[in-house]
């Protein structure tokens, strides 16, 4: 068997991490389809269901997929909204349903949604006392549907990393692999000044660079800015990788004799050198997608990196700085389940790749 048929099998023993891709290949999935799947647009709002409570989907032969209504209350003394399940008035749901109007990745108009209200049965029923809603995860102060926007919020969040990853890959092959091959005084500017960006502690960091981004920036500008910040700081861990491997294959034979036989430096390097390592780089890449994510997450909650009206897990987890709101209101918090997850899965690839990485271990 090969090394990477070994490699494969090798990954495919690790259960969590060939479950996790399973999720994160959802998840994104989730996100390239997020108008379809969203019941509502982002900005869809309907004050009269303010801090509305998840709905649950379920399913009677009776009834066929629905959920309930919800009746609210308002305290006359504190205006504080409760709202009352009223299970003998189900809303039917339906799947591919019509819905809100919508620019499918900007290319064509539709307006089918993968669930929810199904209007036109909703039309033919009796004795509705209450207004027809469907928050699966419940709605926001403003009453804007949380699942919604947890989904446009994927699109966002996921690509962050992934975008910042491609600058990463760029900028620690290119240094780490300059210092490896080169050596001497070129690679010892190169480790120290990698030492001096590592010991900054990367929180603090990441609001000051925040902070120094004009506010009149257009949401497009703060976002490709956030990705390059995070990218700045996020290259030194592959390049340490990189340097590293460098400096053991760099004297084999097969690289001396690239260069006996009249190979450029850069052919030695890039030819030779880096792709003889390869899992261990994309080791490396997706331990460093999280770190990206949280990264986008925390500047976001801070204020400090996307803003509003772009939706991002960072961004939906503002409504969270409110603790009496969190008190009442709990599932605001849902976008940090999804962060969790999003995490984990990565961590549990990252460490199955780490497993196969040298595939030949254990054997012979």
């Amino acid at each position: 068997m090969s090394q990477w048929q070994l490699t494969r099998l090798k990954f495919g023993k690790h259960k969590l991490a060939v479950w996790s891709v399973y999720l994160l290949i959802l998840m994104y999935g989730v996100a390239l389809l997020a108008e379809f799947i969203a019941p509502q647009t982002p900005r869809s709002r309907d004050l009269d269901f303010q801090y509305c409570p998840p709905q649950l989907v379920r399913f009677s032969f009776g009834d066929g997929l629905h959920t309930h209504a919800m009746q609210r209350h308002i305290d006359p003394i504190t205006l504080r909204r409760t709202y009352v399940e009223r299970a003998d008035q189900p809303i039917p749901l339906g799947l591919f349903v019509k819905g809100e109007t919508y620019k499918f990745w900007g290319l064509f108009e539709t307006n089918r949604h993968l669930l929810g209200v199904d209007r036109d049965e909703l039309a033919e029923q009796e004795g509705m006392e209450t207004e027809a809603s469907f928050h699966l995860l419940g709605a926001d102060k403003y009453g804007r549907d949380l699942f919604t926007r947890v989904v446009y919020g994927a699109r966002v969040s996921l690509s962050v990393g992934l975008i910042g990853i491609a600058a990463t890959f760029v900028l620690g092959m290119t240094i780490g692999g300059i210092s490896g091959y080169v050596g001497g005084r070129t690679d010892n500017f190169i480790q120290r000044g990698i030492e001096v960006i590592q010991s900054f502690p990367q929180l603090p960091l990441w609001i000051a660079l925040g902070a120094v981004m004009p506010g009149d920036w257009s949401p497009l500008k703060v976002y490709f800015a956030i990705t390059i910040v995070l990218a700045l700081l996020n290259w030194t861990g592959l390049a340490r990788v990189v340097r590293g491997k460098i400096l053991s294959l760099r004297e084999e034979d097969y690289a001396v004799a690239a260069r006996l036989l009249g190979a450029s430096h850069t052919r030695v390097l890039f030819r030779h050198l880096l792709p003889g390592f390869a899992s261990h780089i994309i080791v490396a890449l997706s331990l460093s997608v999280p770190v990206m994510i949280l990264g986008e997450t925390s500047l976001s909650f801070l204020g400090l990196g996307l803003r509003p009206p772009v939706v991002s897990w960072g961004v939906l987890l503002q409504d969270c700085m409110d603790v009496q709101a969190v008190r009442y209101y709990p599932w605001l918090l849902t976008p940090v389940l999804f962060i969790i997850g999003t995490v984990l899965a990565f961590n549990f690839v990252g460490d199955g790749l780490r497993d196969a990485a040298d595939p030949y271990a254990g054997h012979g």
